[in-house]
């Protein structure tokens, strides 16, 4: 059970030094689920005597007015007997004070570093531990002391400001509160009650102390029946033997009496230990509390509360293990959302720039692979769209029996031709294979733009092709949104994109010139098999005794449409298969082959300055990124604490 205690003062330390003091935070706070005994008390109640009567020794600073200005963790470790006693500050990490008086002084002063002379308080707690034989393993918060009234040097505010600060702890489900409050005033009146009951209003949370009560009042003895009588129950609800006995003012637990040294003791600087033996015989002694003495007084009080906080962190500590486990994950998650730090150098810079470079590279080609969406719809264009559009090609003006008529004669020049008008077929065949052009280069071209296409045959086509390197685009914007470690830093993911559109427009043209020489390939070269093997009839010349004006009839003149149809469909059979690897070829294979490649060579030449401008992040970022990293640190040591724990159970 012990360590349990231990346990939680590890973890209490690791949050003092982090920062986590259980104030409302933008943070996870791990301080506000460890059980502890927060030390509650008006002014002068005896709060300061209980906890040096608690450990054995004066160490808290004395004087008028709000002393306590500042939240004091007190961890208590017993060591063996006739081991030296010492204490050890957190914020002097290695260094021991053997002289108490010394502790007092450091107390004071680390206060007056935190909130200057000026009797301001501060919720920023100082953390001490204490090593001695005569104490039992316990943990303490002693609060400042809640008063009525600012004193000289204070503002107006103090009163509340002490008040909320008290139940910042006191409020917290797995806090307990240590009551204290004077025998020899009304607990009607007292401070310490009054909040308690406001925050624990079953006082199940609540444990009371009686301060004082060796000075009540003269002749408040077994015989009065005032309100400050400590035996007669009966005569008055008030009195402190109705609490000490669970009578009046209940609570869960029983009432603890302590005898305090008096000022003249302190004065005359009274060892805590006789102090302690003359606590016990005072309760043992005195008729009205012999049947109260085994639960009575200072040593009494400390292993109580060690037995009880043992007590309640066994019960929380499955509720902490679990909350540790989630918030170590959710930290986790925005660490990895935010990103990891900058580097400070030029290379780790530069090592940085290209690891996002590559990321951002690798959600590209996953995209065009298959393995994120968006490459089917390339293959869509291959597949359905630009088929479908070839298939639309409209040829009624290239083999419009006007035309036919008009180039196969213009081909002929001064005389007929003798076998078949072979320039007039070549002619006619340029012309509509040269019309193919359009949908090839839409398949290639950024834009679907259909104004620059007006009045061409092949607007309508357009209007159904998908442009591969549109989508190119598409799937740039699509990776840069995907790459997280590109959120945090605008400037590089501005960089990134430019380079990336730019490396795609200089694809595009290659892309568009090999695409074309495709269609000026079949318009250079035509493929002589195919007219060997069509019907002799198809060409015999015109009718000779026709005019020279009016060289073929219109039969023969449509077989001359239709044989360049055939052959023009032929072409487009052939496109359908060479145009999509053309592109692949161009775009998409140097896409995933060498989409940053320029960025790259240019990244090479910039300086320090200028590669940090691209790593240019936003300040809260940075600073929310150290928080988090700190405040994952923490959960991390809670949990290795926590199961080193569990796992030696």
């Amino acid at each position: 059970m012990e360590n349990l205690i231990s346990l939680v003062n590890k973890i209490q330390r690791a949050c003092t030094a982090l920062g986590d003091h259980g104030e409302a935070t933008a943070l996870p706070t791990l301080w506000d689920s460890l059980p502890s005994i927060a030390v509650v008390g008006g002014q002068s109640s005896g709060k300061s005597s209980v906890l040096e009567s608690v450990v054995g020794k004066d160490f808290l600073p004395r004087g008028s007015g709000i002393v306590t200005r500042r939240p004091l963790v007190l961890q208590l470790h017993k060591i063996d007997e006739g081991s030296r006693e010492y204490a050890e500050f957190l914020h002097l990490p290695r260094k021991r004070f053997t002289d108490f008086a010394a502790v007092r002084r450091e107390i004071q002063d680390e206060t007056d570093r935190e909130t200057g002379r000026t009797k301001q308080i501060s919720s920023v707690p100082i953390h001490l531990s204490i090593y001695s034989p005569n104490v039992v393993n316990l943990t303490l918060i002693d609060l400042p002391g809640l008063t009525k009234v600012a004193v000289e040097g204070q503002p107006d505010s103090i009163v509340q400001d002490i008040e909320n600060m008290v139940r910042s702890y006191i409020e917290k489900p797995n806090c307990i509160i240590l009551a204290i409050s004077p025998a020899n005033q009304d607990l009607a009146t007292s401070d310490a009650i009054k909040i308690s009951r406001e925050v624990d209003p079953t006082g199940e949370r609540t444990l009371g102390v009686l301060t004082k009560i060796d000075l009540m009042d003269k002749g408040t003895d077994a015989a009065d029946g005032s309100k400050y009588k400590v035996l007669n129950a009966a005569t008055d609800g008030n009195c402190q033997h109705a609490i000490l006995e669970g009578k009046s003012y209940r609570l869960k637990f029983p009432w603890v009496g302590v005898v305090n040294r008096s000022q003249a003791d302190i004065n005359k600087n009274v060892d805590m230990i006789a102090a302690r033996h003359r606590e016990r015989e005072y309760f043992a002694s005195t008729p009205e509390y012999k049947h109260l003495a085994h639960r009575m007084g200072s040593e009494h009080l400390a292993k109580m509360l060690s037995n009880h906080l043992e007590v309640v962190i066994k019960s929380k500590i499955p509720g902490i293990q679990s909350l540790v486990n989630k918030t170590i994950a959710e930290l986790e998650s925005e660490l990895s959302r935010l990103g990891k730090p900058i580097a400070a150098d030029a290379g780790g810079k530069m090592y940085s720039i290209m690891e996002i470079c590559r990321l951002f590279d690798q959600i590209y080609k996953e995209h065009l692979d298959g393995v994120r969406s968006g490459g089917d719809k390339i293959y869509n264009v291959f597949d359905n769209q630009l088929p479908a559009a070839l298939k639309r090609l409209q040829f009624d003006k290239q083999l419009s029996m006007e035309n036919i008529r008009k180039l196969i004669t213009e081909a002929d020049g001064y005389q007929p031709h003798l076998i078949a008008p072979e320039q007039g077929y070549r002619r006619l065949i340029e012309s509509s294979v040269v019309s193919i052009r359009g949908p090839a280069e839409a398949a290639v071209d950024a834009f679907q733009n259909l104004g620059a296409l007006h009045g061409s045959q092949l607007a309508d086509t357009c209007l159904f092709i998908i442009q591969v390197h549109a989508l190119l685009k598409e799937l740039v914007h699509k990776a840069i949104s995907e790459t997280i470690e590109l959120k945090q830093y605008p400037a590089l993911r501005v960089e990134v994109s430019d380079a990336a559109i730019e490396s795609l427009e200089r694809m595009k043209q290659a892309s568009k010139k090999a695409t074309l020489q495709l269609v000026d390939m079949e318009c250079s070269y035509l493929t002589v098999d195919f007219f060997r093997k069509l019907p002799q009839d198809v060409d015999k010349g015109g009718n000779p005794t026709h005019s020279i004006f009016d060289r073929y009839n219109d039969s023969y003149l449509r077989r001359i449409g239709s044989t360049v149809l055939s052959y023009v469909n032929m072409v487009c059979a052939s496109l359908r298969n060479s145009i999509p690897k053309s592109i692949v070829y161009c775009q998409v294979r140097e896409a995933k082959r060498s989409l940053l490649d320029h960025f790259f060579t240019e990244l090479g030449k910039l300086e320090q300055k200028q590669l940090s401008s691209l790593l240019n992040e936003d300040p809260a970022v940075m600073e929310r990124r150290t928080a988090l990293a700190k405040r994952l640190e923490l959960y991390r040591s809670a949990q290795a604490e926590i199961d080193a724990v569990a796992w030696s159970k």
